[in-house]
């Protein structure tokens, strides 16, 4: 078995990798009969001679390999046919953009596996970055409320190197007593809060949060029966009742704009839930959130100033809730708004550390033990030509027709 490690092409570039140097010795000692080969790169966070200095081959064609590992989507040019490739193809939803990609998979007899697909046996994501989304959103989140309020200047996430640089700039701000509301209990979500607690931030209970009064800054971690409310106003046992019909809730969020400063929402948003943060919500007199550090990004989605994907380059706008457009963030009556799509790529070095543990625990083994927890037949997207039987909902998707923007 032949793995070889791209080098990413999309633009803007992406410095994360799949493996570390260190990710591959360890691969190798665990299965000597694997060979590793690197494609050159001049932008990957760790370079070519710290791969070479490991004992990992380096080199300009990496054409031999079978499996070929990449963090982001790979150009139709790029592609070669007849060979296995891991990287987040952004297509399972159904994305107009990247239909040809698809297309082009598929007419060159590739097996896509997409890291967004490499799931256990209940459908739960055993890959992602999103942990690393979690904490450089947090982090912007703060550097955003101080750009607003004109009360602090910290340096981008994407100068510094880890989560403990992003946690010492942000202790040595002193902040006024805000409460800041965040959603979410999954990798984003805890990403983040591992941000507040670095910080020392107090955390209270949502009652608390709503009804009290602080001499300090605190924070609450909200979940979906938190934020949302049956429709017949009845109240759920469980969480479970919520997933299992959406259709019968609407969101319960306002009660938290009348007393929160910062919204940090990191929860997973799934079809058919009610929004959560509406513009009406926002226009309202007795709102208080002035910053949202939108995380999760869905554009046009729940919450409704995220009308556009910001970048790390220019990662705050301001939406002015009355007329629902964007306007300057230092415009009197905006919200100050980070919706950055590629948060992670702030904070290259960690997050690819991160991942390539991820991958190494929960994928790697699979190639060499038969698939016995079918994590790679899960994962398969295409195979011979063809989509698997698991993911022929994207048929219509491929022939041109079901496209989502």
């Amino acid at each position: 078995m032949k793995f070889g490690i791209i080098k990413e092409r999309k633009n803007p570039p992406d410095r994360r990798v799949v493996f570390t140097p260190e990710e591959l010795v360890r691969l190798k000692n665990e299965h000597p009969e694997a060979v590793i080969k690197v494609e050159s790169s001049d932008i990957r966070v760790f370079n070519d001679d710290a791969y070479r200095n490991l004992g990992i081959e380096v080199a300009d064609d990496i054409s031999d390999c079978d499996v070929f590992f990449g963090v982001k989507e790979i150009p139709v040019d790029y592609l070669i046919p007849n060979k296995k490739y891991f990287f987040f193809s952004h297509t399972i939803k159904k994305q107009a953009h990247n239909r040809k990609l698809l297309q082009a998979i598929l007419d060159k007899n590739i097996e896509l596996y997409d890291h967004e697909t490499i799931v256990d046996a209940n459908n739960k994501r055993l890959i992602g970055f999103g942990r690393y989304a979690g904490i450089v959103g947090a982090y912007n989140g703060f550097r955003a409320f101080g750009i607003k309020y004109d009360l602090f200047t910290i340096a981008k996430a994407e100068t510094l190197q880890t989560k403990e640089d992003l946690v010492v700039r942000l202790k040595r701000q002193i902040l006024p007593n805000i409460k800041i509301v965040l959603t979410g209990h999954g990798k984003v979500g805890m990403g983040a809060k591992e941000i507040l607690d670095g910080m020392k931030l107090k955390q209270v209970s949502p009652d608390d949060f709503l009804n009290k009064i602080y001499t300090q800054p605190v924070y609450t971690q909200i979940d979906v029966l938190d934020y949302n409310k049956r429709i017949d106003g009845t109240k759920a046992d469980s969480n479970k009742d919520f997933y299992e019909h959406p259709e019968a809730y609407i969101s319960d969020f306002e009660r938290f704009t009348k007393v929160a400063d910062i919204f940090m929402a990191g929860h997973f948003h799934a079809n058919g839930s009610p929004d959560i943060l509406t513009r009406e919500m926002l226009n309202a007199a007795d709102n208080k959130i002035k910053v949202v550090a939108d995380i999760s990004c869905d554009v046009d989605g729940p919450i409704a100033c995220t009308i556009k994907a910001s970048t790390i380059a220019d990662p705050f706008f301001g939406y002015l809730p009355s007329t629902g457009e964007e306007v300057p963030y230092t415009h009197p009556g905006a919200i100050l708004v980070m919706s950055v799509d590629n948060l992670p790529c702030e904070l290259p070095k960690d997050a690819s550390e991160g991942f390539g543990e991820m991958f190494m625990k929960h994928v790697i083994p699979a190639f060499f033990n038969g698939d016995k927890d079918g994590i790679l037949q899960r994962a398969k997207i295409t195979e011979n030509g063809k989509l698997t039987p698991r993911f022929e909902y994207l048929q219509d998707y491929v022939e041109g027709n079901g496209v989502h923007s």
